[in-house]
């Protein structure tokens, strides 16, 4: 079973694909109003930081790891239809409130026909939806409100491994592949490695990797938190699964962003 986090959620195991270990744990937000891009997340030297620190660990392994920084995992349209209707039901009840059909009386000709105020209501409603469904997609902590965690969780274990065949992470000669995925909106990071790896390193190992991503996230450290991770993993993989002398580099040691 997975160890827990002191320093944020509990970490919940999701059972592995093929022999892949998945480890999932919680962090909280960094940014509340907008939503984060990966793009944006880290500095232009800190992402260089990160794929130094790739380079100098598999100096040392047969390990290929590869770190990557999604903006969200899942497409997620359930809260951009629950905060529209919210908002909609608002705006008819605020006509209702503040705009009362009142009866005219006797030698008064004001006030707009009814068809008039009908359409306008209906307008003013529509354009609420629309504001609403605007709202939900863009602010982060809406779209996490009303979508369930859960999901979220399942949506994150999918595209971690979605990633790891597709960027090639399982097909390395040796099958040692280490894939580090952070996902910004779910708040939600995994530690994906090939069988040889989990064999070699061990459960407690992956636990403990994540831990670190959760705890250096909440607090900030994101870039620093990633390369001191990568480091461990060189240190802890160069006895176990030393990098051979006629070692080919078979993944670009890059950090991969994916909006």
């Amino acid at each position: 079973m997975a160890a827990h986090s002191e320093v944020a959620s509990p970490v919940v195991a999701v059972p592995p694909a093929r022999g892949k270990q998945i480890v999932i744990p919680q962090f909280p937000d960094r940014k509340l109003i907008s939503m984060q891009s990966a793009f944006n997340f880290l500095t232009e030297e800190q992402q260089k930081q990160v794929e130094q620190a790739v380079v100098n660990a598999e100096g040392k392994t047969s390990c290929e790891i590869v770190p990557v920084l999604a903006t969200a995992s899942g497409r997620y349209d359930r809260p951009e239809d629950v905060v529209g209707l919210w908002l909609t039901v608002i705006t008819g009840l605020g006509f209702w409130y503040y705009f009362p059909r009142v009866q005219g009386q006797a030698g008064d000709w004001g006030g707009l026909p009814v068809i008039v105020e009908l359409i306008l209501a209906a307008l003013a409603m529509v354009i609420a939806f629309i504001l609403g469904a605007i709202a939900g997609s863009r602010i982060g902590w809406l779209r996490r409100l009303f979508t369930p965690r859960q999901q979220m969780q399942d949506e994150v274990a999918a595209r971690a491994r979605e990633i790891f065949f597709d960027k090639r992470v399982h097909h390395t000669e040796g099958g040692t592949g280490i894939l580090i995925y952070i996902s910004l909106f779910e708040h939600v990071a995994v530690a994906l490695a090939d069988q040889a790896v989990i064999d070699k390193l061990g459960q407690p190992f992956i636990d403990q990797i994540c831990q670190k991503l959760t705890a250096g996230l909440h607090s900030g450290k994101a870039a620093e938190t990633i390369c001191e991770v990568i480091r461990e993993i060189g240190d802890e993989a160069a006895t176990p699964l030393p990098r051979a002398s006629d070692d080919k580099n078979e993944l670009q040691d890059a950090l991969v962003l994916i909006d």
